[in-house]
């Protein structure tokens, strides 16, 4: 299967939580690694996340930075990457900051034609799978669109149904110097969860950056 590379880009408290109880964002990252994560935007060929973060934080998802924005341009890229959303359902508000020029919304055969019609006026819509987005069909999607660098900026449930399909080759934590708590509070990887084959990786490197430290693992083959 023709797909691009995969990598999730996140950060966690020590405890591995990616928000607070109530799902409300939390400034986890330090200044440097929030610009470590612009440079990752900016390489990027497009940018994924599900629902659930569109519906917690409403992300815009483009390259702020007009000089990141030109060193794509003269790379002969767009501006900005695609993005794209996971919405099975097409759950995403109509004014949700994402949408726009250059958002893939992806959906299933389950989400109402009345959601999609209003939807398709602010963005291009694919739909893969019957009730639930076919992951695997969507990367070979993206790649046919020319994608090759795919970065993933969660949620947890997204996460955990790209490594459950064996689609993700890096993952890549920046662990910040706080402590979250709260069993209901999403983790890095959700979903289901694996009562055997839990997936191995091998660790890449271990960064200090500001207070906190960035892990990269790779998945093995």
């Amino acid at each position: 299967m023709d797909r691009p590379f995969v990598y999730i880009n996140s950060a966690t408290s020590i405890d591995g939580k990616l928000s607070s109880v109530e799902r409300r964002q939390v400034r986890i990252s330090c200044q440097e690694d929030q610009e470590r994560v612009r440079g990752l935007r900016a390489d990027s060929d497009a940018i994924m996340v599900g629902i659930g973060t569109v519906l917690a934080d409403d992300p815009h998802l483009r390259i702020k930075s007009e000089e990141l924005r030109n060193k794509r341009v003269d790379r002969g890229l767009p501006e900005n990457p695609f993005r794209v959303v996971v919405d099975s359902r097409a759950r995403t508000p109509a004014d949700a900051k994402v949408l726009g020029d250059g958002c893939i919304l992806v959906v299933s055969g389950a989400a109402p034609s009345r959601r999609l019609e209003k939807l398709s006026e602010r963005c291009e819509i694919v739909t893969l799978g019957a009730v639930r987005v076919d992951l695997s069909e969507l990367l070979c999607t993206l790649h046919k669109k020319g994608v090759r660098r795919l970065m993933v900026e969660g949620g947890a449930t997204l996460n955990f149904a790209l490594v459950e399909a064996g689609l993700v080759d890096e993952i890549s934590v920046y662990v910040g110097p706080l402590i979250i708590g709260g069993e209901r509070a999403p983790t890095l990887v959700d979903g289901a969860g694996f009562r055997e084959g839990y997936p191995r990786l091998d660790l890449v490197s271990i960064e200090r950056i500001g207070e906190g430290a960035l892990f990269r693992w790779r998945f093995r083959s």
